[in-house]
């Protein structure tokens, strides 16, 4: 990817996990995302690298975190699923 703007940035991070939900999705359930369907919950841009965390409207519990190496030109995907919520005190 070459140095681009933010809202370049946070389009990679969408269309990554559009595009890796919908890969994985069974086409008989007929829950494909598109680009509207995600959103990002947070992002921070350090030097040539950056980190989202995005999530999607579909009620599956997951939750993405893409990062960017900027020396290396590459994303890397770590996909997440919500187990629970709890407080301990």
């Amino acid at each position: 990817m070459k140095e681009a703007g933010v809202d370049a940035m946070l389009y990679r991070a969408k269309k990554i996990v559009v595009d890796y939900f919908n890969s994985g999705v069974d086409v008989t359930d007929g829950n494909r995302i598109t680009m509207d369907d995600v959103f990002i919950v947070w992002f921070c841009k350090t030097l040539q690298n950056w980190k989202a965390l995005v999530s999607t409207v579909v009620s599956d519990g997951m939750y993405y975190e893409i990062t960017y190496d900027g020396d290396k030109k590459c994303a890397y995907v770590d996909a997440y699923k919500k187990w629970r919520n709890f407080v301990v005190q």
